[in-house]
């Protein structure tokens, strides 16, 4: 994983702060291979909110949080949630080769 302890102690509590304490984060993507060069940092949100504003709002605040944690970075969030409906195939990816932050 080519993320250090900071910047992984750094996503989960945005992620924590912004979606609810009871949010799951992955990383899955190039960021996952140690023999990997650069790359965004994607991740897969699992949450409990069910009103899709709210959904919203939130991943709004966490991309400005991880902004100023990490700097000007490409991070790629996709959001999980009770009532989603459609998953597209990205889904299954990140769940099955994610690592748990």
């Amino acid at each position: 994983m080519r993320l250090n302890d900071v910047q992984r102690q750094a996503i989960v509590s945005a992620v924590k702060s912004c979606f609810g304490p009871q949010a799951n984060v992955k990383l899955f993507g190039s960021r996952t291979d140690d023999q990997a060069k650069g790359g965004d940092i994607d991740l897969l949100i699992t949450m409990d909110i069910h009103d899709v504003n709210d959904i919203v709002r939130a991943e709004m605040r966490c991309q400005v949080k991880l902004q100023q944690l990490l700097g000007e970075q490409k991070i790629d969030m996709l959001i999980d949630y009770p009532s989603r409906q459609n998953y597209p195939a990205i889904f299954s990816i990140a769940e099955r080769a994610g690592l748990p932050l």
